[in-house]
């Protein structure tokens, strides 16, 4: 079951988790298995709703199919989502209610840098699990019960400036929002243009990561014509691109993960086939690694078939969740959750390989570029 974190069941769409039907559940209880609940904070109404949801789809999509066959040593796992709307002092009440509860084992795909930091600053006591940011400052930080999958953003930069370079560009932007999310990713691409030894042609910047006032950085981006612009833009990434496209800017946009969620790639329609996105798990079409064939089992097995790389990976995420309580064994705690969590060491989920052990959180270093072509298909 999956339920709100006041306890109310969420959108019949997710009702599937662990095979519980309305039926079911109406029927008398003689008997109730032991359940291994984890709490999730992302945005479910806001700006970043597309991404939040997406992890929380892909992780069902995988507890379902292990609730299926019987869960984790025997006992089922349900996810209890809260809505922090995309504010940091939402996702910090969430997570302390969260902490308060003793029920709940671990924390699972936290989505946002601010919101990020308010609860590591906040939950210190319990495994939190897959973090949805990849803000360098947080990843080199962190406290030792936070578990990092996916990889940096500095690692997404240097991957899409070293693309660019290769294809023979040399005039290179970017557009970031003035926030610690986008001053984080601003440093980062500073060095890895002096890494190619290259300076940048403009740097735009948005009000914030929520702001919908792109038209300035857009018209100041067009101006100049830079020949690729590193764009550092979640929700409003199709705002900024049409605003870019009606100021007669031309520029290749390679965009951060954050910029590819399916809402952004629908909103985008034939103006976005031919964008470059870093992607930190690979084409959730790429069939060839084991990683995607599971989960895109799983996902139809749930009845859903929106494959995109949030929802992939809120699935990969929830793998290797799923591997730490299965390491823990009968009896898990919060405390013998990250010990297991960290022993986990070259973990290969089929397409990545995952290792912690001896301290180390960054778990993940996998960095691809995908190309948006037709049908809205992220490929690489």
């Amino acid at each position: 079951m999956t339920t709100s974190i006041n306890g109310s069941l969420l959108r019949r769409d997710f009702m599937a988790l662990g095979g519980v039907t309305a039926a079911a559940m109406a029927m008398p209880v003689l008997a109730q298995p032991r359940t291994l609940r984890i709490g999730s904070t992302f945005d479910d109404s806001g700006a970043e709703k597309a991404n939040g949801n997406g992890n929380f789809r892909g992780a069902s999509a995988y507890f379902n199919a292990i609730n299926k066959t019987g869960g984790i040593g025997g006992a089922k796992v349900e996810l209890v989502m809260a809505d922090d709307q995309f504010k940091p002092d939402i996702a910090k009440k969430n997570a302390l209610a969260f902490q308060a509860d003793p029920s709940i084992l671990a924390m699972l795909n936290p989505l946002g840098t601010r919101q990020t930091a308010a609860i590591m600053e906040t939950v210190q006591d319990m495994a939190i699990v897959g973090p949805n940011t990849g803000t360098a400052g947080l990843h080199k930080s962190s406290p030792p019960n936070v578990f990092w999958i996916r990889a940096s953003y500095d690692a997404e930069v240097e991957k899409l400036i070293r693309t660019a370079v290769t294809l023979g560009m040399t005039k290179i932007g970017i557009v970031y929002p003035k926030d610690p999310l986008g001053a984080s990713v601003l440093a980062g691409f500073q060095k890895a243009m002096a890494d190619v030894k290259l300076e940048p042609v403009i740097l735009a910047t948005t009000p914030g990561t929520a702001s919908t006032e792109v038209e300035p950085a857009a018209q100041a981006i067009a101006k100049v014509q830079p020949q690729m612009v590193v764009m550092v833009l979640g929700g409003i990434a199709p705002l900024f691109l049409k605003a870019l496209r009606a100021a007669g800017g031309t520029s290749t946009i390679y965009g951060l993960s954050i910029s590819a969620s399916p809402a952004n790639i629908t909103a985008m329609g034939d103006s976005g086939r031919g964008l470059g996105f870093a992607m930190v798990v690979p084409s959730p079409f790429a069939t060839k690694n084991e990683l995607v064939r599971r989960y895109q089992l799983d996902m139809a097995a749930s009845g859903w078939s929106d494959y995109s790389t949030p929802t992939l990976e809120g699935y990969a995420n929830a793998r290797v969740l799923a591997e730490g309580l299965r390491r823990a064994g009968a009896k898990v705690t919060r405390a013998s959750l990250i010990t297991a969590l960290d022993s986990i060491t070259g973990f290969n989920l089929g397409g990545m390989t995952i290792s912690f052990g001896n301290g180390n959180r960054n778990g993940g270093n996998f960095v691809d570029v995908g190309v948006l072509g037709a049908g809205g298909r992220l490929v690489s």
